[in-house]
């Protein structure tokens, strides 16, 4: 398993290359709300979490095989990864993120338009932090 990667697969670069060109900027292999879960692509301002998942290791209904080996170790590591995903995404939308999953067969193109449009219509921005040390000028007499 040492051969599979956690980060920079080939969809996400693609991905990435994309977004990178459209003028957004973002985090990779970042844990959003901290812990162990971590999103392929962030875009912590704005609270978006972009995961691209293999076909393998995620379940895909289209692409996803059942191994012909060691299946009694396979087929519950498989569906906890499943399993996980779903508490991943509920962990985040619970804690006020916009979660994006998609599959590491569909287009790179047709993902980074997605994702360019789930940011600019997230108005999850929030406005900056007050200083409270920082004391205000007084009020003029104008």
């Amino acid at each position: 398993m040492r051969g599979n990667r956690r980060r920079d697969t080939a969809p996400e670069l693609a991905v990435r290359r994309l977004l990178h060109a459209a003028g957004l900027r973002y985090r990779v292999d970042f844990a959003p709300i901290g812990g162990r879960r971590r999103a392929d692509i962030v875009f912590s301002r704005r609270r978006v979490a972009v995961f691209i998942d293999g076909c393998f290791w995620h379940g895909c209904p289209l692409h996803a095989t059942v191994p012909k080996s060691n299946t009694d170790y396979w087929i519950p590591k498989l569906e906890r990864n499943v399993e996980r995903d779903r508490e991943t995404d509920s962990l985040l939308i619970e804690a006020g993120w916009c979660v994006l999953r998609y599959w590491e067969h569909e287009e790179p193109s047709a993902i980074a338009a997605a994702v360019a449009a789930a940011i600019h219509r997230s108005d999850h921005r929030q406005p900056a932090p007050q200083n409270p040390t920082k004391k205000r000028p007084p009020p003029s007499d104008s």
